[in-house]
């Protein structure tokens, strides 16, 4: 029988898409990735992939997932299989970098980002930025972990150099110049199957650590793990907009999406109070919030599970 295989490395993002498969009775096979094998010699099994892998597996103690991830995707397509979010998306989702340098390849408006290795190297990376104040970020990251806000080529120095300083897991970290949000939120914009879902407003008065899913809603004032389920949760910071996007905004990202070969993802981006739409983030392992959801009636992991039911039956017609 033909099944979706979903691919990732943490039940806790999977589990709210493969309810909504089990509610259009969708067969599936969870391939979580943590560690594994990738037999080369063997074909793969009949039915469609969906990668759902995260840039930030790593702070969940699965180091080399993406890595492996990367090798299966190749892999399937090697074989022309049917892979939603196949290695275009991987190259993007653990780099973000690649991920400017693909939005502004598409016409599309992003800060000024360098990237540097070495602490001497990020000094001078902010130098040559010269813009104030600025962000340092990690390359590979996810969940917003590791962007700091800085007003001060000293005060980079300081964390740089002093005990806090966290490099990136693939040892790149951006210095990139700040856009300031005109009303303090940021806009995610989701796409599913390549074309605009919805956009969410998400407030980032209280830091950059901005994961939609359920249980990355931490409590102000609190430092846990996104992965756990905290008791008290904080008053939603997500409202989907009801006016969605300009049509040439969403042309745009679209456009975006099908030249990288990249299904279902996120776009985020700022507006500015002078009118300017600055992107700043492409999530391929995409999740959405509840609560949101809920007072909007829209409901992306259903629309997803949706799509993949269809494109599943897609392959199921070409060989009839």
């Amino acid at each position: 029988m033909k099944k979706v295989y979903i691919i990732h490395e943490n039940d806790d993002w999977t589990r709210h898409l493969t309810a909504r498969l089990d509610e259009l009775n969708v067969p599936y096979e969870n391939w979580d990735l943590s560690e594994g094998l990738v037999d080369i010699q063997s074909a793969p099994p009949e039915g469609i992939f969906y990668n759902r892998m995260s840039a930030s597996s790593h702070t969940r103690g699965h180091r080399y997932a993406p890595e492996l991830t990367d090798n299966l995707l190749h892999w399937l397509e090697s074989y022309g299989a049917t892979v939603i979010n196949g290695t275009g998306a991987i190259e993007l989702e653990v780099s973000k970098l690649k991920q400017h340098l693909a939005l502004k390849t598409n016409g599309i408006n992003t800060p000024e980002t360098i990237g540097a290795v070495g602490k001497e190297n990020i000094i001078q990376a902010a130098e040559r930025l010269n813009r104030f104040p600025f962000i340092i970020k990690h390359n590979r990251a996810g969940k917003g972990l590791g962007v700091r806000l800085m007003y001060t080529i000293q005060d980079l120095k300081d964390y740089v150099y002093g005990p806090e300083f966290e490099d990136s897991i693939d040892g790149i970290s951006l210095i990139q110049q700040y856009v300031r949000p005109a009303d303090g939120n940021i806009v995610r914009s989701e796409f599913i199957g390549g074309k605009f879902f919805y956009a969410v407003k998400v407030d980032s008065s209280d830091g950059f650590e901005l994961c939609p899913a359920d249980n990355c809603q931490i409590p102000i004032g609190t430092e846990m793990c996104p992965a756990e389920e905290p008791e008290e949760l904080t008053p939603s910071k997500f409202k989907i907009k009801e006016d969605g996007l300009p049509q040439a905004q969403i042309d745009l990202y679209e456009a975006f999406l099908k030249q990288q070969r990249i299904d279902v993802a996120a776009i985020e981006f700022i507006e500015t109070e002078d009118g300017q739409t600055y992107a700043y983030d492409v999530n391929t392992n995409t999740n959405y919030n509840a609560d949101a959801e809920r007072e909007a009636g829209k409901f992306a992991m259903l629309e997803l599970a949706t799509y993949l039911k269809n494109e599943l039956e897609k392959t199921a017609a070409v060989e009839v």
